[in-house]
């Protein structure tokens, strides 16, 4: 990310939010995403396409197909999703970021979580996998 402008290329976007670039663009063509700000080879991302990618995310992973999500049928609450309990209640459901760092080992970090430099997160998952047993058993 250019750390001076907050902005985000769509590399960066799928990145951060776990999804592949083809997804990110479907997303902004079924307008689960606003589309990229500036135009032509300037065109980028922002934060608040990443939390909106997250947010899409999450309410996918708690059951919601993309027409419901696009209808606003989810309401955030609290940097999560707002989830139908046992009777009634209101269940809160927090947004993480999932890595793969080596088999059986995963790097959670919650979305609102703010790293000291943009693209840390990515440092920091390479770093593990470079580090970590490439095995289940642990042997290197």
């Amino acid at each position: 990310m250019d750390s001076g402008r907050g902005r985000l290329s769509i590399d960066e976007l799928a990145g951060l939010g776990g999804v592949s670039r083809r997804t990110i663009r479907y997303y902004v063509q079924e307008r689960l995403l606003p589309p990229p700000l500036g135009v032509g080879r300037g065109r980028h991302y922002d934060e608040s396409h990443l939390r909106r990618l997250l947010d899409v995310k999450a309410q996918q992973e708690a059951g919601w197909s993309l027409d419901e999500i696009r209808a606003g049928r989810r309401q955030a609450a609290g940097g999560g999703v707002e989830l139908p309990g046992p009777q009634g209640q209101v269940l809160a459901r927090s947004t993480w970021r999932r890595l793969e760092l080596a088999p059986g080992v995963e790097l959670h970090v919650a979305h609102d979580i703010r790293l000291p430099a943009p693209g840390r997160l990515n440092e920091i998952a390479d770093w593990c996998r470079a580090h970590l047993p490439r095995n289940p058993e642990g042997e290197a």
